[in-house]
């Protein structure tokens, strides 16, 4: 049998969580952006934001355990509405921001740091990661997910559409130009409806 070309893991131990570092280290130069208003540094030096119990972070393994891509799930403040409250300020890595206290349902998840390694893409891993965000959320008791992307990742939103996300209102303050925001929101949504972007 030929085995599949990857499988996706919930990043919980030291290591899978260095290779996640790596990862979204990875997806921050690919950008080519300056992510300092996201306290992208802080983010990636603790993970806190992303961790259980309303947290994620999912990983793709090749099978000789390669790194192959990422993605990060998190709560989202009901007040998102800059920088400041969209990133925790104090965070701990395996611990959950204050935000993140409490019931998730009825409340917002935001998807993250969705990245592909370049070897890997057009395989469909990119919609397997998300779906694997999706279904989290959805399992958590979550009522919707937002994520933003850049209008010139035409593919990315492709992607997205096809998984059930439609444009939104802007939920916090970005000086990056061409930012797209994006929810898909569970009363709408069934698994398996929408197109077969292979990302």
């Amino acid at each position: 049998m030929i085995p599949a070309p990857f499988t996706i893991h919930p990043a919980t131990i030291p290591h899978h969580l260095s290779q996640i570092h790596t990862l979204f280290t990875a997806y921050a130069t690919s950008l080519g952006h300056d992510l300092s208003f996201q306290s992208f540094a802080t983010e990636l030096s603790t993970l806190g934001a992303y961790s259980p119990p309303h947290g994620r972070l999912f990983l793709a393994l090749s099978p000789d355990s390669t790194a192959l891509g990422c993605v990060g799930l998190r709560p989202l403040p009901t007040s998102a509405s800059s920088s400041a409250a969209h990133v925790p300020t104090n965070p701990s890595a395996g611990e959950s921001s204050d935000r993140s206290a409490g019931s998730p349902v009825g409340k917002t998840a935001e998807m993250k740091r969705l990245y592909v390694v370049p070897s890997a893409r057009g395989t469909g891993l990119g919609k397997a990661l998300a779906l694997a965000a999706i279904r989290a959320a959805r399992d958590e008791g979550y009522s919707a997910v937002k994520l933003d992307t850049l209008r010139e990742m035409k593919g990315a939103r492709r992607m997205y559409e096809g998984l059930g996300f439609r444009e939104c209102e802007r939920y916090y303050e970005t000086p990056l130009e061409g930012t797209v925001f994006m929810e898909l929101d569970f009363r709408d949504w069934r698994e398996g409806e929408g197109g077969e972007e292979g990302m």
